[in-house]
């Protein structure tokens, strides 16, 4: 065991900074659950932006949820363990009171860390491109985790939607232009697994989302990060652009099919599901429908899987 999580003293709080990116925490969860396996006996606290704290509800490697920076100080954790590295959150963990101070040796002003995390390849021992799951992860094993396989991401929802029968969803939105698959086309892929596989299309879309070209199909549009958790739970396939309701479905072992244009999927891929991954770095406008329609129908489309009912986590505003 490395000095660091070696010198955390048994029963200690422990907080873990991963403020925004719906699909930065959900790769957070394999981390948390490296770190709670090794360490079940440390108060695990998670400070994230409320829009996503809902991504580690009812999770049995998280003590408490904050969305509240200011209670850091308060409980001074003997641990503060920063994953995200932006400025808002180094002046969070400048501030903090924490007796130890960790995050990577590559964020900017990592000199207010009392520990600096190296890179994962030299933790790994493998030089090479790291998905961001074992980015996330190899911070625990440099603190003392042992280095083994590193497990799906892992959320918790409630019961999945019970009206909708066998059901795939679409998420045709993303962050840039430039990572946006043609609205028409995802149309196109529904009507047609809607009439091969039997699967009843589902579009998630977000509250700056045009749905119209959606509109005969259902949209879920704005709906709370739980109600998509438990939606995402219950379908049998999932189509999407590049973006974290992919990240979101994953975890829950559905099928897979995401369309990549300039970002890695090396980086970003979908961890550890069944998965069909279509990339065009040049132009994601060149995949073509034929590529999205082949990936859905070769996925063996999964069937019945049961969401795992909800444990309340205290969250704290």
């Amino acid at each position: 065991m490395s000095p660091l999580l070696a010198s955390i003293p048994r029963g200690a709080r422990v907080t873990v900074i991963r403020l925004r990116s719906l699909g930065d925490c959900v790769l957070t969860t394999p981390a948390l659950a490296l770190l709670k396996a090794e360490r079940p006996d440390l108060t695990i606290q998670i400070i994230v932006d409320p829009r996503f704290a809902a991504v580690f509800e009812g999770s049995s490697d998280v003590d408490e949820i904050w969305v509240n920076a200011g209670l850091i100080r308060k409980s001074r954790p003997e641990l503060l363990l920063n994953l995200h590295g932006g400025t808002r959150s180094m002046t969070m963990t400048f501030t903090s009171g924490a007796k130890y101070r960790a995050g990577f040796g590559h964020h900017r002003y990592s000199f207010i860390y009392s520990h600096k995390i190296p890179r994962a390849q030299e933790i790994l021992d493998q030089e090479r491109p790291v998905h961001t799951a074992e980015h996330l992860a190899s911070a625990m094993f440099w603190m003392g985790v042992p280095q083994q396989e590193i497990p799906r991401a892992k959320l918790v929802a409630s019961a999945a939607p019970n009206d909708f029968g066998n059901y795939m969803v679409f998420h045709p939105y993303a962050s840039l232009p430039e990572k946006t698959w043609p609205a028409e086309r995802f149309v196109a892929v529904a009507r047609a697994l809607r009439e091969t596989l039997g699967y009843e299309p589902v579009f998630l879309a977000g509250p700056a989302d045009d749905p119209a070209p959606f509109a005969e199909f259902r949209v879920w549009r704005n709906a709370p990060l739980a109600d998509v958790k438990s939606l995402l739970a219950g379908a049998s396939l999932f189509i999407g652009n590049d973006s974290g309701p992919a990240h979101v479905a994953a975890a829950f072992g559905v099928p897979v099919v995401v369309l990549f244009g300039p970002s890695n999927p090396v980086t970003w891929a979908p961890w550890k599901t069944e998965a069909r991954v279509i990339t065009s770095r040049e132009d994601i406008a060149r995949i073509e429908t034929t590529e999205v329609l082949e990936a859905g129908q070769s996925l063996n489309a999964k069937q019945g899987l049961k969401a795992t009912p909800i444990q309340r986590t205290k969250v704290k505003a």
